[in-house]
């Protein structure tokens, strides 16, 4: 009887170290997700220690399927379609494989170019470029979304971007075509959006903010102008969530020859965003088109895309001040709509409209210099990047 007690105690506890171990090596893991809109699919892949890729195939999402995001706890991945039926869908994340599984649809009241979620994972926001519009969709307790937006709100021309702040008090939209920045109370109980008080501030003529990042302390609010390069940087009133200009900085180095861009046609229904280039008004000389910007979980360093120049640009972030210094800009895949930094910034992976591969290039730690791991075989029209891992 002891002997049996014995094996039966030493099976449940090699059962448990087999499980820990499993448990261990998911929570080392790191995915990453790119949508490519052309081809409908999401294609994953796992990365090592070292930056290294190793594609894992690729999900079936739908046509146009493009900006993403992730849940707070990393176990579910968003993805928005924009062709018909124009809809959010919901995937579960294998977190030992890193396999996509689709948990549940919902419509979106447009064509959606953002998303992201608020801090407590209960609500998702959507911006319409051509729709001028925002969203609010529940999450419900699963993660997944499952019904209609319970907000739909007008905004300026050309909603590009939605984004909470680091607090999950306010909320910001980047209005392209009118040239401003919407400001929103927010109410994380009901997800109901208010105006601020003003419910706007502009930018200077001719930038047309695109995208945003907030700094490490939140003190700063940082936005890519699409059609100048140039990075906006506003302080955020913790009280009030109202911002204030500080400072512009150039992306472009003046060697780029790119004349100011004008805001682009909406895309249309059938159409990739890869293929749509027309600029209104516009003529055959190129033009700054600047994309994304993203910045390290450190807040040292801060990075932002070009598509005509295809080029990434490196900024290093004063301490204090959050004031901007160019530092280099780098060639990269074609076109480059979207990048990403691990959550440990070690790594930024970027991926080109008009390219079939994505990059992946290592953050010196002090410099923030950026160095080529690789590139890896991508679908069409790659734009959208996240990835997946452990703080």
């Amino acid at each position: 009887m002891n002997k049996t007690r014995k094996l039966l105690k030493l099976a449940v506890l090699i059962g448990f170290v087999i499980s820990v171990s499993g448990w261990l090596l998911a929570a080392g893991e790191t995915f990453v997700y790119v949508s490519a809109a052309e081809d409908g699919d999401i294609f994953s892949y796992q990365m090592n220690k070292a930056g290294v890729l190793t594609p894992l195939g690729k999900t079936k999402a739908g046509k146009l399927v493009m900006p993403m995001a992730v849940s707070r706890n990393k176990q579910v991945l968003y993805a928005i379609v924009r062709s018909e039926p124009l809809s959010v869908l919901t995937y579960a994340i294998d977190p030992k494989t890193g396999a996509l599984s689709q948990k549940a649809t919902a419509p979106l009241p447009d064509s959606m170019a953002y998303v992201s979620t608020d801090a407590t994972g209960r609500f998702l926001f959507t911006a319409s470029y051509g729709g001028d519009k925002i969203a609010v969709s529940p999450i419900n307790e699963n993660g997944l979304v499952e019904s209609p937006a319970i907000q739909v709100l007008p905004t300026g021309r050309n909603a590009h971007s939605i984004l909470a702040d680091r607090s999950n008090r306010f909320v910001y939209v980047c209005n392209l075509g009118s040239n401003q920045i919407l400001q929103y109370l927010f109410d994380a109980k009901t997800g109901k959006l208010t105006p601020n008080n003003p419910p706007l501030i502009k930018a200077r003529p001719d930038n047309g903010p695109r995208h945003p990042v907030f700094s490490k302390d939140n003190r700063h609010l940082y936005v890519i102008s699409e059609l100048s390069g140039n990075v906006i940087q506003f302080a955020v009133n913790q009280r009030t969530g109202v911002l204030s200009e500080l400072y512009y900085v150039k992306s472009v180095p003046p060697d780029s020859n790119l004349l100011p861009g004008s805001a682009r046609e909406a895309m249309a229904p059938t159409s990739t965003s890869g293929a749509n280039t027309k600029i209104i008004g516009g003529d055959d000389q190129p033009h700054i088109w600047a994309a994304d910007i993203q910045l390290t979980p450190n807040g040292k360093f801060l990075y932002t895309t070009e598509r005509t120049n295809s080029t990434l640009t490196l900024f290093s972030v004063a301490p204090g001040t959050g004031k901007l210094t160019y530092v280099a800009s780098y060639p990269t895949e074609t076109q480059p709509r979207g990048i990403r930094i691990d959550s440990k910034g070690r790594y930024l992976v970027a991926s080109g409209e008009k390219s079939d591969r994505i990059s992946v290039y290592k953050i010196d730690q002090k410099s923030g210099v950026l160095k080529s791991v690789g590139r890896y075989p991508v679908g069409h029209d790659a734009n959208w990047v996240s990835i997946v891992d452990e703080p």
